[in-house]
């Protein structure tokens, strides 16, 4: 089954043809950087890092861009507000969304390119439009010319005379027509400037995209992605531009990903309930915030919660320990058993091909957790613990963390040590469910006691109190035979 991408641009599903056979050209709207970014900003980079993998595991040369965008009126706002360069703000904050990137592991993008690093390019663009009568100037504020692109809105949707009709107040009397759209503007006392054709000024929003993709990808492009809300009108002002310059198509698959909201409210900084990832990490960890991206759709709209978060953590703490039993029996040099398990091999490579099938149609990962828990709940199901000397329990453990491992590496989850990652699990959980760790240790040694004594019914009691305070007994487990429910 070959690859198929739902195109916004088409509105239905299409099968994936590079333009060169074996080589993708992809760019990602990355962050405006004057702040730090919320949960909602990192599904797009979640997301969009298990794409450019999974192309690869098709056997594609990824060339992925994902830019910043470091000049924009919410930096020059925040630079004046602290009386600093609007570049020590933009700088700091990339610099904090690489924390935040690099702690969630996810694969590094061939190019980071910066605005400010493509003026001279912006302008040649800009000028190229004026020159072509795409674009034209006024009192050094250049406008991109709407009428001479007739299938504006072709992504959108949007009909040009409802956007018209719609322009009610602040409209630009200037203007030609009341949407045409800033390609560059004179700059104010206290924002940046570059000199220009027209005068000192600044690149408008959308023009700087379109000049790294042109300089760095070329023409035309396969994929370009972002989030619903820069369908419009930033994406559709790129392919305005974009295939006015050059008349040549601009991108050929348009993917977008959907919103998260937050307690079934849309999360935003106008109602102030936004999460920044870094916040969430720490509270949480890394691996939660992929996996409870991954676990939906990147199409479909969902709502995060307590409830959502506490099946993330179930979820990963049981694929977690069944690797760590799994990496066990491979670690345990008295089972001497090689053979293979024909049956469960049969299962993964059924599951293989189910995954293979899901990845094809549209990156359903909804789909691809599922395989994953089957094929999890059937390795417990061999309860190896209990036949540890099976002639195949070593061999079913290492062909069952290797086929967890491959596509926890698409999906840049499940690389975490298990017996360190359940730890940490436990660690937070004791955090916020303000567990008392001295209690609990105090109850286990009275039950040590109770089962050396053969008090068999007091310590059944005391394991059903620790039970009503959310804790297992594990027995028999080295280490502090205990851990948090989950």
């Amino acid at each position: 089954m070959s690859l198929s991408i739902y195109n916004t641009l088409s509105n239905q599903k299409e099968k994936f043809t590079p333009i060169n056979e074996n080589e993708v050209k992809m760019y990602v709207c990355g962050p405006t950087v004057y702040n730090f970014l919320h949960i909602g900003n990192f599904r797009g980079a979640i997301f969009f890092n298990l794409v450019r993998n999974w192309l690869e595991h098709l056997g594609h040369k990824v060339t992925y861009v994902y830019n910043y965008t470091d000049v924009d009126d919410k930096i020059i706002k925040k630079a004046n507000e602290e009386n600093v360069d609007s570049l020590v703000i933009s700088e700091r904050y990339i610099e904090e969304f690489e924390k935040d990137f690099n702690r969630l592991n996810l694969k590094k993008h061939e190019y980071n390119p910066k605005v400010t690093e493509y003026i001279s390019d912006i302008i040649q663009f800009v000028d190229d439009l004026v020159q072509s009568k795409k674009a034209y100037v006024i009192d050094g504020e250049v406008f991109f010319e709407i009428k001479t692109f007739p299938t504006y809105g072709k992504l959108s949707g949007k009909n040009l005379d409802d956007l018209v009709a719609g322009q009610r107040v602040d409209v630009d009397t200037r203007k030609k027509n009341p949407a045409d759209f800033v390609l560059w503007k004179p700059s104010k006392e206290g924002e940046p400037r570059w000199d220009s054709p027209w005068g000192k000024g600044r690149p408008g929003w959308h023009i700087e995209c379109s000049a790294m993709i042109q300089k760095i990808l070329g023409d035309t492009i396969d994929i370009h992605g972002g989030g619903i809300d820069l369908i419009f009108p930033h994406h559709e002002n790129e392919i305005a531009q974009g295939e006015g310059r050059t008349g040549k198509c601009y991108c050929n698959t348009w993917m977008h990903n959907d919103f998260l909201n937050l307690n079934d409210e849309k999360m935003s900084k106008s109602l102030g309930n936004t999460v920044t990832a870094r916040a969430f990490m720490d509270k949480y960890h890394p691996e939660i915030l992929k996996y409870l991206m991954l676990s939906h759709h990147y199409r479909a709209l969902f709502n995060l919660n307590e409830e959502k978060i506490n099946q993330c953590i179930s979820g990963l703490a049981r694929i977690y320990s069944s690797l760590k039993d799994a990496q066990g029996f491979i670690a345990d040099n008295s089972l001497m058993g090689d053979e293979d398990n024909h049956s469960f091999n049969d299962l993964l490579i059924k599951h293989d091909s189910k995954i293979i099938e899901s990845m094809n149609d549209d990156f359903n990962t909804v789909e691809v957790m599922a395989s994953i828990f089957e094929v999890i709940r059937s390795y417990n199901a061999l309860d190896l613990k209990k036949k540890k000397n099976t002639r195949f329990s070593k061999n079913t453990s290492k062909v069952f963390v290797e086929w967890i491992s491959k596509y926890g590496q698409m999906m840049s989850l499940f690389q975490e040590v298990p017996e360190i990652f359940l730890n940490q699990l436990d660690d937070m959980l004791i955090k916020l469910q303000n567990i008392d760790v001295d209690l609990v240790e105090e109850l286990m040694e009275k039950r040590k006691e109770a089962r050396e004594n053969k008090d068999y019914e007091k310590s059944d009691e005391i394991r059903d109190e620790l039970g009503k305070m959310g804790i297992n007994v594990n027995d028999g487990i080295i280490g502090r035979g205990w851990e948090i429910k989950k």
